[in-house]
Order: C-alpha cells, then sequence, then structure tokens
C-alpha cells in the first residue's frame, strides 16, 4: 500500500510538524508515514491525519498492484 501523505502536505502547503500538533500523533509515526517506512499504518492514525487534511482515506491511501 502506498501513501500520498508527501503529496498532500505539499498541495497543502503544510509540514509534519503541523500535523503533530494537530493530532497529537508523534512526529516519528508521523515521518515514518512521510517517507513510506511504515508497511502497516495504524488504522487511528491514519484517520486523524485524512481528518485533518480533510481528504478520505481512499484519498491518502494507494493500493500498489
Amino acid at each position: 500500500m502506498k501513501n500520498n501523505f508527501r503529496v498532500l502536505l505539499a498541495k497543502k502547503r503544510q509540514k509534519v510538524s503541523d500535523v503533530h500538533k494537530a493530532t497529537g500523533i508523534s512526529k516519528s509515526s508521523l515521518i515514518s508515514l512521510y517517507y513510506e517506512r511504515t508497511k502497516h499504518p495504524d488504522i487511528i492514525m491514519l484517520q486523524k491525519v485524512a481528518g485533518y487534511l480533510n481528504v478520505t482515506l481512499d484519498e491518502l491511501l494507494t493500493v500498489e498492484k
């Protein structure tokens, strides 16, 4: 599974630290998501990130074929 976190942050001119402050998710978890190091991200974290960015989980995640 691929995520669009980096692209969405750039489009909205946001930083990882902005998401951290607004959601309380640890910076290390967000950085792992940003660089796609996380293979099985927590669904609660993904929902918080999607909510903060005002996107759906489908927009945040892309299934790799």
